[in-house]
């Protein structure tokens, strides 16, 4: 492990073609008047240069989600390690800025969790491995006789835009129709969705009445893979009563709970996928105290029972 960082003909802004060594594992403050280069010493050359060499170390689906730095204009910089950088910025009241925000530790803790997590069944704990078409099929035979099914595969969860691409990409496939935010449309009509809201799209892959026999198994299973292929391995079966989200990548066979792909957004408290369902990822609620509301339960409320501001 190398003792200093070594910065050698930095010219970056106001640094002229300069040269410092840094020691490492010692807390090091740069002083001077403003515009001497403190800011682009520390940020724009030493963070940058170590961000950037670690973004590239990791593989292309990794450093989407990253953001990427320009190298800086410098001769060489020896003894890097990965590094963190905090701007000075106002403090926040904000509820969804963190320690782990702020430092962007968090998206590389995210994107750790996505890739090298193994998914465990919320209610058992056990492992959860893939399914099969087969094991799908059958699990849609048993929602029941002469019932109507309606296969759906998700190809847009959340996500902002127009996906006029994906429309168009539907319609050259040979689809008609499409579940966009819960409604069902036509896609040969015009559809124009606003860029800025969050969407979700379901191609309607078949309708089925469903029977235990060759024909609607066999019908139901072409469904199936189809819809997997589409949306990579999802598929939504629906029928009047129950709607259920299949994967063909991740299963509980005791509870048969089905989960998607793991992906980052789904270990952020700020992404309605990753949030807390009850708390909204704030991690505190918002709830009546019946004990401080009612100050005597032994009165009526026209006696003054309830006690609280503003009460008419």
């Amino acid at each position: 492990m190398p003792e200093k960082i070594v910065v050698k003909g930095a010219r970056v802004h106001n640094l002229k073609n300069v040269t410092v060594e840094i020691p490492r594992n010692k807390l090091v403050i740069f002083t001077g008047v403003s515009g001497s280069g403190k800011s682009s010493l520390a940020f724009d050359v030493i963070y940058a240069e170590s961000h950037r060499r670690y973004v590239e170390s990791l593989s292309p689906y990794a450093r989407q989600f990253l953001g990427q730095m320009d190298k800086p204009d410098v001769d060489s910089i020896e003894g890097l390690s990965p590094a963190i950088s905090i701007d000075q910025k106002t403090t926040s009241k904000n509820p969804r800025s963190t320690v782990g925000t702020i430092t962007e530790i968090y998206d590389y803790l995210r994107l750790l969790y996505a890739r090298v997590g193994v998914p465990h069944c919320p209610k058992c704990n056990i492992e959860i491995i893939p399914q099969e078409t087969d094991q799908i099929t059958k699990r849609i035979i048993d929602f029941g006789q002469e019932i109507s099914l309606q296969i759906f595969s998700p190809i847009i969860s959340r996500k902002k835009g127009q996906h006029i691409s994906e429309f168009d990409e539907a319609r050259q496939n040979g689809f008609s129709k499409a579940r966009i935010d819960g409604q069902i449309c036509n896609l040969d009509e015009k559809i124009e969705l606003d860029k800025e809201k969050k969407h979700n799209i379901e191609i309607l892959i078949d309708q089925i009445i469903i029977r235990n026999d060759d024909k609607t198994r066999s019908r139901i299973a072409q469904a199936v893979e189809l819809s997997s292929k589409i949306s990579n391995g999802l598929i939504i079966a629906k029928t009047k009563d129950k709607e259920i989200l299949f994967s063909k990548n991740y299963i509980c066979p005791e509870h048969n709970i089905s989960l998607g792909k793991l992906e980052p957004r789904l270990f952020s408290f700020n992404n309605p996928l990753g949030a807390c369902k009850k708390c909204a990822g704030l991690g505190f609620l918002m709830k009546i105290d019946p004990d401080l509301l009612i100050t005597n339960k032994n009165l009526s409320i026209s006696e003054g029972a309830i006690k609280c501001a503003k009460w008419a």
